[in-house]
């Protein structure tokens, strides 16, 4: 199969695919579902697990090698161990974003099914503050989960997103919590996205961060992966990392690798990106898929999806058109 289909005009080879399972959740944090009631789609319009195996299978022929399965909460889908296990068989690296509330009762299939990395998003490790973003009683069961991935030998990244008025009181928190463990922790730049009420003066970047924890901390740069979004560090002595993503103050989309396939089939190439293509209706209508993923590709613009300002204190967060982060799946 031609695999210059994953390349667009500006020479970037998209080998990383996020599969959103459903646009459901069991928490309610702010900067991803927006205020108000949440029409989440019927079964009928989201992607069935042979559907979504066959878009994945297509993909990965096309040279996709590694599948992120994301959310809204994966694993609130019913049909989530059956996915996984459909989507082991495939000759692909498979990982998960995940709130960690549910990992308890699905931690012997993601084993049976060798998914052996996980990022899962707490933007707290206090229980009131944590109560505050997610609007759910979980703190300590989401914390028994992540020791128990720890104690199944998984590679546990942890995503905070960095919010001015909450981060900055929680960055001691979150680097002691890499003292004795072997957690990734990754401070995310706060972006805007439909309906979670983003402003610039509520980003605290990368650098900011970075001068308080050096203030503190004696900390060494590490060597951050091909097409890796995170600029790594960690603590002299600590067992764990630290690292930023700098989505808004140092964007990276000239190293981009990644496409996005929504929970009702549409394939996105840029997180920020309005366009969407729509593979689930060319799928159950027996259309080629295949020049419409050409289609999204070449299209992709060179960077912020075409919308956001590299300076993100310009951003107009009004005029952006897109999905809320919900209904993207990160």
């Amino acid at each position: 199969m031609n695999h210059n289909s994953l390349k667009d005009r500006f020479g970037r080879f998209h080998d990383y695919l996020r599969i959103s399972l459903t646009d459901s959740c069991n928490f309610r944090c702010f900067y991803c579902m927006p205020d108000g009631p949440i029409n989440c789609l019927s079964s009928s319009k989201l992607m069935s697990p042979e559907e979504i195996n066959s878009l994945a299978k297509l993909f990965v022929d096309l040279g996709v090698q590694k599948i992120r399965l994301t959310g809204g909460e994966p694993m609130v889908r019913k049909e989530f161990p059956r996915i996984v296990e459909m989507l082991s068989k495939l000759p692909v690296e498979l990982t998960l974003t995940t709130n960690g509330v549910l990992v308890d009762k699905y931690l012997d299939v993601l084993n049976d099914c060798g998914v052996r990395s996980i990022n899962v998003s707490l933007d707290s490790l206090d229980p009131e503050g944590f109560f505050k973003i997610t609007q759910r009683d979980d703190f300590h069961r989401v914390m028994e989960n992540i020791e128990k991935l720890i104690d199944c030998n998984m590679h546990v990244k942890i995503n905070a997103v960095a919010m001015s008025e909450l981060i900055e009181s929680e960055l001691t928190d979150f680097i002691e919590f890499t003292r004795d463990k072997p957690v990734h922790v990754r401070f995310i730049e706060f972006m805007p996205f439909a309906g979670n009420k983003w402003s610039s003066n509520k980003v605290i970047t990368a650098a900011q961060m970075l001068k308080l924890v050096g203030s503190t901390y004696d900390v060494v740069k590490l060597r951050d992966k091909p097409h890796s979004t995170a600029k790594k560090y960690k603590v002299i002595g600590y067992e764990g990392t630290i690292a930023f993503i700098t989505t808004m103050s140092e964007h990276f989309c000239g190293d981009c690798n990644r496409l996005r396939l929504t929970a009702d089939g549409k394939l996105k190439n840029c997180l920020f990106g309005g366009e969407e293509w729509d593979l689930l209706s060319a799928l159950r209508n027996g259309e080629s898929l295949i020049p419409i993923i050409d289609k999204c590709i070449t299209a992709k613009f060179e960077k912020l999806g075409g919308q956001l300002n590299p300076d993100f204190r310009k951003t107009d967060y009004d005029a952006i058109d897109n999905r809320s982060m919900l209904k993207i799946g990160g």
